[in-house]
């Protein structure tokens, strides 16, 4: 039997408190919406669990209840003596209305739903959410961070303050990357903000993450992109990250996000609202005026090396007429020899045929060095293009943004150069993590 035809036949729906016996075991508790094919309820101790509708014994319905989504209307004013923040949408935690009771999550990205859900932000500055997209992170493409360019663009010049970006954590940091490469001279901060917990839990981080990412806006002279995430697993402390050199290094950790060969820009105190400046804003391009750049090539790739790979592995690139390729090696930026060298002059052949080769390291810290070993001194003498201590997601964006900008040549001498902060002049040894 299917869900829905389980829920007519017993007079149910969305919002009903029910009662049943499963498995031996009286269940009570209220119906939320599922995309699944089993029972969905949230019990009286706060938790939601799913029931297989098959096994479920004797059930009644306790009370209707059929206004899930109904919640206290806030009307909201400008107010002119606060600064506007363009919240802009793009699918994750937070671009969800919770009912509290039932635990039912649906997407809104009205102002007023925002201030009902985050009503400190009112006490900021004013808002003005739109809908960009509402997609999960891993199913975004470059097409989608273009979009998200563009809009960006068009609030720059509405004039806004700056603009807080609502995103999934698990690509996070492969659209800040691209945003900060396509937002050339950025003139206002665009900070992007993710969600570890569910904001049906009440660990959630969504409201946390979106005020400091409120105050850090409102209280600094940044200007460019950066990350706003929790900076510990406590509800004391946000930190702002640099857009390219940040890396999610946990599932599930409210502070998952951390800088790698690089500091924060800023901590946000949540409690006293007080912003401490670690790193002053740098400048890197040519100009400063804004312009957008939010082209792409699609034709690149991202290859991981590891034990055993096989040179044919290379053919597909060439044979799919790949533009460019990151190498993802092991230590220094090594790849597998083989016999007579049979994984160098395949990569060789694949920059015969056009493709741009770029090697980055597994390691989270440290960098690239082609002039330490043989065999990296053969990779570089070929063509290969040492990306000194980019993360490799990095530099799968940056390569995609130069070859849809420049001309290869020009791609090829701006990629292992600093542009926005992605390369650091000299590895910290601060930024690795230290025994007490």
């Amino acid at each position: 039997m299917e869900l829905l035809e389980f829920l007519k036949k017993n007079k149910l729906n969305e919002g009903c408190e029910i009662e049943f016996e499963f498995k031996e075991e009286l269940i009570r508790g209220t119906i939320i919406p599922t995309n699944t094919q089993n029972l969905t309820i949230k019990l009286d101790s706060g938790y939601n669990a799913g029931f297989e509708i098959n096994k479920i014994k004797n059930i009644k319905k306790i009370k209707e209840n059929n206004d899930i989504k109904q919640t206290n209307k806030i009307i909201i004013k400008t107010n002119p003596a606060l600064p506007t923040i363009s919240l802009l949408h793009t699918g994750g935690t937070i671009a969800s209305r919770v009912d509290y009771k039932t635990g039912g999550v649906y997407a809104s990205f009205k102002a007023e739903d925002m201030a009902a859900m985050f009503p400190e932000l009112l006490k900021i500055a004013n808002f003005n959410p739109t809908l960009v997209s509402n997609i999960m992170s891993e199913d975004m493409t470059l097409q989608d961070y273009s979009k998200i360019a563009q809009a960006v663009e068009k609030e720059i010049q509405n004039n806004s303050k700056g603009i807080i970006i609502g995103h999934g954590t698990d690509t996070l940091g492969y659209s800040a990357a691209f945003l900060s490469f396509a937002l050339t001279n950025c003139p206002i901060p665009v900070i992007i903000v993710g969600s570890q917990r569910s904001s049906d839990r009440g660990s959630s981080d969504a409201a946390m993450n979106l005020i400091c990412a409120s105050e850090f806006i409102v209280k600094s002279d940044f200007k460019g992109v950066a990350i706003c995430m929790h900076d510990s697993t406590n509800d004391d402390y946000c930190a702002i990250l640099p857009a390219t050199k940040t890396r999610k290094l946990h599932t599930s950790r409210r502070d998952a996000f951390k800088p790698v060969n690089d500091l924060p820009i800023a901590i946000v105190d949540y409690k006293k609202r007080e912003v401490q400046l670690i790193k002053k804003e740098n400048k890197f391009l040519e100009n400063n005026t804004f312009k957008l750049k939010e082209k792409y090539d699609e034709k690149v790739g991202l290859l991981k090396i590891y034990p055993g790979i096989s040179e044919k592995i290379l053919e597909y690139y060439i044979n799919e007429k790949y533009n460019g390729l990151i190498i993802e090696g092991t230590g220094l930026g090594h790849t597998p020899t083989g016999k007579n060298e049979i994984f160098i002059k395949k990569i060789e052949k694949l920059i015969q045929s056009g493709c741009v080769v770029a090697m980055t390291s597994q390691c989270i810290n440290g960098r690239t060095n082609p002039n330490v070993y043989s065999t990296l001194r053969k990779l570089s003498k070929i063509g290969v293009i040492y990306c000194e201590d980019m993360l490799s997601e990095t530099a799968l964006i940056k390569l995609s943004w130069l070859l849809g900008n420049y001309k290869k040549e020009e791609a090829k001498k701006l990629l292992n150069q600093n542009i926005v902060g992605e390369i650091s002049s000299f590895s910290r040894v601060d930024t690795f993590p230290q025994k007490n």
